[in-house]
């Protein structure tokens, strides 16, 4: 079988989508891989670490499990990735855009009653987070089924941790509802953890704008532009994320229950005000740019008005010292004795006459 792709990335021309035979051929990385099982139902809830995929595929889900959510942390590992999707059977287009990064947040439907592969909905959205003073963007892909969630990271550590706390609590609404209930839960995590970054970058556009303000310095234009570029990451999440997030409401799907669908109205909603934030944010941040070079530009003004007063100032002066300064031997002021302080005085008078003019007409 000839190899269509190296790494990740398609040969030009290739047959389109990864057939689950061809994805061990396929060159993965050295990190470590996490896989991680919730089965749950109202009455009981079952959490394990899998160390060994193949005997955990082999083996049945409990009869009492309601939901099963299986989270992989990594895409380094070829053979998880075919194990599972072996196991569920998943599309070779949704494999391809799993693993070929990074993808737009979309859905997309595949498989169909009595088609050769099973309903699923396939969902591509951005999970978001700040590390070390920097937005960090990670391509989360979720798989819908009837019973079964499959969500794949890029990387370890998620913004989640409220949704396995809610499935863990017994009586919560999220262990007596269906696998459609537990990804709009999971989307709506992912999508709330912007508030925060959102009011993280406000907090810095107030600090920037204070500096401006106060003494604009060179190093300031660099942190807004940085500011400016995390704004524009979220908003390529964002936009593409509401209609994501419309279509699941509008489209009616059998993996998407009426519940989750009444839910979604709220999801969209929290979309459309992460919108408007980052427009009104983008828009802060295009004005403190304007107010900074406004801020350098008066303040070269000053610097110059300064140095074209002392010029000014200096042109009479200079005018006199260029006079006395003459080679002539006829000067009636050089044989009189008040003639150097006079010389003096008559500078010292100038100067100081036309600094009160300044003064009066507001240059200074």
């Amino acid at each position: 079988m000839k190899l269509r792709a190296v790494g990740h990335k398609r040969i030009p021309g290739a047959a389109p989508g990864f057939e689950h035979d061809e994805i061990p051929m396929l060159r993965g990385g050295h990190e470590p891989v996490r896989i991680t099982c919730v089965d749950y139902c109202p009455e009981n809830v079952l959490t394990q670490e899998i160390d060994g995929l193949k005997d955990f595929l082999a083996r049945h889900r409990p009869e009492w499990s309601a939901v099963r959510w299986i989270n992989v942390d990594g895409l380094s590992d070829m053979e998880v990735i075919h194990g599972l999707a072996t196991k569920y059977n998943l599309h070779p287009l949704a494999i391809e855009d799993l693993l070929h990064l990074p993808q737009r947040p979309k859905v997309e439907p595949f498989g169909a009653e009595g088609g050769e592969f099973q309903a699923r909905l396939f969902i591509i959205t951005r999970m978001l987070q700040i590390k070390d003073e920097h937005l960090n963007s990670e391509q989360i892909s979720i798989f819908l089924g009837h019973k079964t969630v499959l969500t794949f990271q890029e990387s370890r550590g998620d913004v989640w941790d409220s949704i396995r706390q809610r499935i863990n609590t017994k009586g919560s609404r999220i262990r007596g509802n269906d696998a459609s209930f537990l990804t709009y839960s999971l989307l709506d995590a992912t999508i709330d953890h912007w508030f925060p970054i959102l009011e993280h970058l406000g907090d810095r556009l107030e600090e920037l704008e204070d500096r401006v303000l106060d003494r604009p310095q060179p190093q300031i234009i660099s942190d807004i532009h940085q500011v400016k570029r995390e704004l524009l990451q979220l908003r390529r999440a964002a936009w593409p994320t509401r209609e994501v997030v419309s279509t699941l409401q509008r489209e009616s799907h059998e993996c998407m229950s009426d519940v989750t669908r009444v839910y979604l109205r709220d999801l969209y909603d929290h979309t459309v005000q992460i919108i408007d934030m980052i427009e009104t944010y983008r828009e802060l941040s295009a004005d403190l740019t304007e107010t900074y070079m406004s801020s350098i530009s008066n303040r070269m003004n000053e610097i110059m008005k300064v140095l074209t007063i002392i010029g000014t100032i200096f042109i009479p002066l200079t005018f006199l010292a260029g006079v006395y300064g003459m080679n002539f031997h006829y000067f009636p002021e050089l044989e009189k004795a008040w003639a150097y302080p006079a010389f003096w005085g008559v500078c010292v008078l100038l100067a100081g006459i036309m600094l009160l003019l300044f003064r009066r007409r507001g240059w200074l």
